[in-house]
């Protein structure tokens, strides 16, 4: 399987990180959002990303516009149809996935990969609904994706081995490293560090120590380069809270519940960064703890 065309679902902060690295990779890329200010941003942050990396020697000039022309955008999602590998980083919701796949299918060519970016929905369940489960694998970057070293490939039950050679041939080709993880709820990242987020969630919620003494606590005792609740605020409450629950339905063990702390926040519409307030207020020159 030769992979040159690569399609992402999705202009959000993974999407357009996917659609960075992945330019610069050489690979041709189109991304897709329902939303074309949501493109038109994108393509704003990957410049301004890109431009980052010239500055410190990371990539040329001549490197970032072959990059920066390599991607294409389009808000109808039949257009991926000719991709060769298919990466959805839509919102973590399975019903949303499965949607965007089932549009795809009758578009796109008999040996197109299908990918999920996924941080714990079943790629198993996800595949089953397709008609390729084989062809239909786990593609987890983690964030912010030009950044970060990893990616997680999941095989589902179903997946064979010429699919997991190819996105593994992509991954290096990415200049990052992957880990192998088996198909269970949250998979290797994310069945480690969201129950330790919850548990910081829940020493705040007991009152064993406010925001900044538990992050400060993680950061100069662990040596953790951010605390458990900046991150929180970084990944998203809401995300936080879906994961947990894909945990703790998935494997019914009451270790993974979600802090009734976290859930109230959501309720409340305060997600973290990108909604100015989570467990710090960002609205001001400087985070403030709200707690």
């Amino acid at each position: 399987m030769t992979i040159e065309k690569v399609g992402v679902v999705g202009a959000g902060q993974m999407g357009n990180g996917i659609a960075h690295v992945s330019a610069l990779a050489g690979y041709t890329v189109m991304m897709t959002d329902i939303s074309q200010d949501a493109l038109d941003s994108a393509i704003a942050l990957i410049d301004k990303n890109m431009t980052r990396q010239v500055s410190k020697g990371a990539i040329s000039e001549d490197e970032k516009a072959a990059a920066l022309a390599r991607i294409a955008c389009t808000t109808t999602l039949t257009d991926l149809g000719p991709c060769d590998l298919i990466i959805e980083a839509a919102t973590e919701r399975e019903t949303v996935k499965q949607a965007i796949f089932d549009e795809l299918l009758p578009h796109i060519h008999e040996n197109t990969i299908l990918a999920s970016n996924t941080s714990s929905i079943s790629i198993t369940r996800l595949a089953s609904r397709t008609d390729r489960p084989e062809k239909f694998i786990g593609f987890h970057f983690m964030n912010p994706v030009p950044i970060m070293q990893l990616v997680e490939l999941i095989r589902g039950i179903a997946t064979d081995d010429a699919t997991f050679n190819a996105c593994q041939e992509v991954v290096d080709r990415l200049g990052k490293t992957s880990a192998t993880s088996e198909d269970f709820p949250a998979f290797i990242v994310n069945r480690i560090l969201m129950p330790m987020i919850n548990e910081a969630v829940y020493a705040l919620y007991e009152g064993v120590g406010n925001v900044s003494s538990i992050d400060t606590s993680m950061k100069l005792g662990a040596n953790h380069p951010m605390g458990p609740l900046e991150l929180a605020d970084f990944i998203g409450l809401d995300t936080c809270l879906a994961i947990m629950n894909v945990l703790h339905d998935g494997l019914a063990d009451t270790k993974y519940r979600p802090c009734p702390l976290l859930t109230k926040y959501v309720e409340a519409g305060w997600l973290g960064r990108k909604t100015k307030r989570g467990f710090y207020d960002y609205r001001g020159e400087t985070p403030v703890p709200t707690r």
